[in-house]
């Protein structure tokens, strides 16, 4: 695999937009069992935060090099500050609207021995006013970038999408979308869609063959006025089918799977800053699947460095 070239992602801009989330993890041993339930107790011994969801795909970004516009809406909560604190360390500028009435979201993961035991979820939905001033500030950051990425967790940051990308087009920047639901509908005319087999096959139904597979997404291409998709297929590799008909497909990397958790940042994280940067789509997905490859042998949500992609790209 060819290498890229770092000094040209250094002059990428790209705008990540969507729902951002403080991942938590509490690790601890089980030497017990509950008296009140069948259930294991947890000392919990040490914990970590790290930034999720679209915080996780900027922090992708700049790891590769790229300057990172993050837009998003956090609650007046102390996890909200943890978030900001989490990405006080990189170079992401934060436009993270406050809502004084919503929780910054929190998905809590309690691990022993490297497992999790349980994950615990705090949400709730941004309000409008907020929504539209995220709106608003989505048009000067537009001004100012390459690319955007809409990093799409159905936590309502992204209730104005079709509107953010009706604005993108009409000011000449490409837009990758990572989806989530039913409703592809709402992604239409984006430049790139990152969906997973699992995601893909909820919108499009099972698939029992690989011709029936290039099928549907050729014409979900043609449907939505998509011009490329890549599909993520876990330990089948990834597929990139283009609205021309052409089609590249790369295996997986043969490694330990640890944890895929944060893995779809990284691979929308690295296509949108490889494409802005000038490399080709089919070598940007190579160059995607080996960042998955590297972050799927860690725990929890992790980013890839520009230098680290390089020495992967370079062995394959």
């Amino acid at each position: 695999m060819s290498t890229f070239d770092q000094n040209r992602l250094a002059a990428v801009r790209v705008l990540v937009v969507g729902d951002v989330m403080l991942d938590r993890y509490w690790f601890g041993d089980v030497q017990r069992i509950s008296p009140e339930a069948p259930v294991p107790i947890v000392n919990v011994a040490s914990r970590q935060e790290r930034p999720g969801g679209a915080a996780n795909v900027a922090c992708n970004v700049t790891a590769l090099g790229a300057a990172c516009t993050l837009l998003s809406v956090v609650g007046d909560d102390e996890a909200g500050h943890s978030l900001r604190a989490a990405l006080s360390s990189s170079a992401i500028e934060q436009r993270l609207h406050v809502d004084a009435d919503a929780d910054t979201t929190v998905k809590l993961r309690v691990m022993s021995r490297n497992q999790q035991l349980i994950r615990l979820d705090f949400e709730t939905r941004p309000n409008h006013e907020i929504l539209e001033r995220c709106l608003e500030d989505f048009d000067s950051c537009l001004a100012r970038c390459d690319i955007v990425v809409l990093s799409d967790y159905a936590k309502g940051g992204l209730t104005h999408i079709t509107r953010m990308m009706d604005r993108a087009r009409a000011a000449g920047r490409p837009v990758v979308v990572d989806p989530k639901g039913r409703d592809f509908g709402r992604y239409r005319g984006a430049a790139l869609l990152t969906p997973n087999r699992r995601e893909f096959d909820e919108v499009v139904g099972v698939s029992e063959s690989e011709t029936e597979l290039d099928a549907k997404a050729f014409a979900m291409l043609d449907e939505l006025g998509i011009e490329r998709m890549l599909l993520t297929r876990s330990e089948h590799g990834m597929t990139l089918y283009g609205a021309d008909g052409s089609r590249h497909h790369c295996d997986a990397r043969r490694r330990e799977v640890f944890d895929v958790t944060g893995a779809g940042d990284t691979v929308v994280a690295v296509m949108a800053t490889m494409l802005a940067g000038g490399v080709e789509p089919a070598q940007a997905m190579r160059l995607a699947n080996a960042a998955a490859g590297i972050v799927v042998g860690r725990l929890g949500t992790a980013v890839v460095g520009a230098d680290e992609l390089q020495r992967a790209a370079a062995e394959d």
